[in-house]
């Protein structure tokens, strides 16, 4: 009797060479059909599930490439293509056998859009230009900006600072002047999450130009009311 021990291991090799093989060729075959995913569907990621008599077939894509291959026939999911591991022969074996039946599947879905688009007009309105606009918030900001420097000015003189912020409430709403060094550095209407009339990033928009613009004259006269009374209060004062 033969001890267990010393019986002969029978190698895998061959069966896993020729499940190699086979995959890398579903691999490729597939992949063709995962580009063309990723062109029709205009993504840089995505997946779709084909339908056959005998069950469904996922594709997944990432940047063109075919990331996974499923099948699942109703009694468990095979990998037949993944990035993370090899299937076993016999599952690859029995989704292979519906595979022909998948590629027919996404055949017709590509078929099913022939036309799809024959008619759709690509003759489409003019677009107005926003020059005009852009050109008058411009202008209107750039008075702005003239006064708030020179606002930012006179208050640096008197502060003796090189930063420092004015604000005051137009309406009831608050207004705040930054200065930085010798000119604006913002001027913000609502407090925290407010508009900024002026920054050193983007433009309000139009809109909010529209809005607060008919205020500003009334923040310029708020200032020059507090720059008066720093007159008076030093009017007092006697050495």
């Amino acid at each position: 009797m033969t001890e267990p021990f010393e019986m002969d291991v029978d190698s895998t090799e061959t069966v896993a060479e020729r499940r190699d093989e086979v995959v890398a060729r579903v691999r490729d075959h597939a992949g063709q059909i995962a580009r063309e995913l990723a062109r029709l569907q205009g993504g840089d990621y995505g997946q779709r599930t084909f339908g056959t008599d005998d069950g469904e077939w996922t594709v997944k894509y990432e940047a063109g490439d075919l990331q996974y291959l499923r099948f699942d026939g109703g009694r468990g999911e095979t990998y037949v293509v993944s990035t993370k591991r090899q299937p076993e022969p016999e599952a690859l074996a029995a989704a292979l056998a519906d595979y022909d039946a998948f590629v027919a599947s996404y055949n017709r879905y590509v078929a099913s859009l022939d036309g799809v688009l024959d008619d759709v007009s690509a003759d489409f309105p003019a677009v107005e230009s926003t020059d005009a606009v852009v050109s008058e918030r411009d202008r209107i900001l750039e008075r702005v900006r003239e006064a708030t420097d020179r606002m930012a000015h006179e208050l640096s003189r008197y502060e003796g600072g090189d930063y420092g912020t004015f604000s005051t409430r137009v309406s009831g709403t608050r207004w705040e002047l930054k200065w930085d060094g010798d000119g604006a550095s913002y001027l913000r209407v609502g407090g925290e999450g407010g508009v900024y009339l002026l920054s050193q990033y983007e433009p309000p928009s139009a809109r909010d130009v529209r809005e607060l613009a008919g205020e500003f004259a009334a923040f310029v006269e708020a200032f020059n009311a507090h720059v008066d009374g720093l007159e008076s209060d030093l009017s007092h004062v006697s050495l």
